[in-house]
């Protein structure tokens, strides 16, 4: 590694950006501690080692072997424990003192940007539909009494039974109305803040799940018995949940020729976590897994939007609801999907910020 001297190497090592350094036949030189972490390869098992090693990546790999300058934006890289990162990447080519080709690879990780990215939007999608019901249920509330009295009012004037049967009708489908306006509008009502069990909310949420499946889906725990308990509405976290394993459910429940139908809930920590624009130094990670037929994609990117449902008989609150509870707790949910496996992941500060004693108003 004659390229690189001492003071290079301070410098290299302190670098956010990973960087590595092959030699002769592709092995490997030098790697930064940047490298080592995006990577997952520790400097002193891959030194000397093929980079075929540290790289699962045919593309990548051919590229290298061509000793050549080479740009890559957002580049899919596959890793040797079947994970895939997505990073910029650019390889210099460079001549030591003896003429020994060497090559620079610089990759620039862009998966913690993109998440960042995605859930800086699913915020501000949630603040906008929030601002929206808000301001609908405004606006319908105040003519559904006065469309409600009226119906009431000409119910007493009308002398058949049978006309009075259209009256009952357009009352009762207003207080219908109104009711789903008020589930709307439900989330946005702090309650009782708490120490909170993450896992007795489980526990509550499978044991309503059982009663309704009566055994016909599995739940699986997957608990992390470390886990503290956070500050919360125990009862609003219970629902949240419930709404998303019940969307499970539901999901499963479409495939009545599916022989093992299970949902998984699985309970971890993460450390200085990013939730949008905001690092939490310990986040409750919650995942609800089913088997199901996994979300059509053209309903991945408005799931939690008001009114948005798979089903003809769905009303598109239950996510919106839950989304709307996890925020307020100063979290948020995430959803990835595919056949056979979907993944609603909500993620929940343990603590809560200082200026803060509570969920978020509304």
């Amino acid at each position: 590694m004659s390229v690189v001297n001492k003071s290079h190497i301070d410098i290299l090592d302190n670098l956010n950006t990973a960087i590595l350094l092959l030699g002769p036949k592709l092995t490997v030189s030098y790697i930064n501690p940047s490298a080592e972490a995006l990577l997952g390869a520790s400097g002193s098992r891959v030194i000397g080692e093929p980079v075929s090693n540290i790289f699962n990546d045919d593309s990548l790999l051919n590229r290298l072997s061509d000793s050549t300058a080479y740009t890559k934006r957002e580049a899919q890289i596959s890793l040797p424990n079947g994970e895939t990162i997505t990073a910029d990447c650019a390889v210099t080519p460079i001549a030591n003192h003896d003429e020994t080709p060497s090559l620079l690879i610089e990759l620039q990780p862009l998966d913690r940007l993109l998440r960042i990215s995605r859930e800086e939007a699913l915020i501000a999608a949630h603040q906008q539909s929030q601002t929206l019901i808000r301001g609908l249920a405004h606006e319908i509330k105040n003519p559904l009494g006065g469309l409600r009295g009226a119906a009431q009012l000409l119910a007493k004037e009308l002398p058949e039974q049978s006309l009075q049967d259209y009256t009952s009708i357009i009352i009762a489908e207003a207080d219908r109305l109104s009711n789903l306006v008020d589930r709307l509008l439900t989330p946005h009502t702090i309650g009782k803040y708490e120490a909170v069990n993450i896992h007795a909310v489980l526990e509550r949420v499978k044991a309503l799940v059982d009663a309704e499946t009566a055994g016909d889906i599995v739940i699986e725990r997957d608990y992390d018995p470390s886990i503290p308990e956070i500050k919360g509405d125990t009862e609003r976290l219970i629902q949240a949940i419930l709404n998303i394993v019940r969307n499970a459910m539901q999901a499963l429940q479409l495939k009545p020729e599916q022989q093992h139908k299970t949902i998984t809930l699985r309970s971890r920590t993460r450390r200085q976590f990013t939730i949008g624009t905001k690092t939490h130094r310990l986040v409750c990670k919650l995942d609800i897994i089913d088997n199901g037929p996994g979300i059509p994609h053209e309903l991945s990117q408005t799931l939690f939007l008001p009114m948005v449902s798979g089903r003809a008989d769905g009303t598109g609150l239950g996510l919106s609801i839950s989304q709307s509870i996890i925020h307020h707790h100063h979290g948020l949910i995430e959803c990835s999907s595919q056949p056979g496996k979907t993944v609603f992941t909500a993620y929940i500060p343990l603590q809560p910020h200082e200026r803060d004693r509570g969920p978020r108003e509304p």
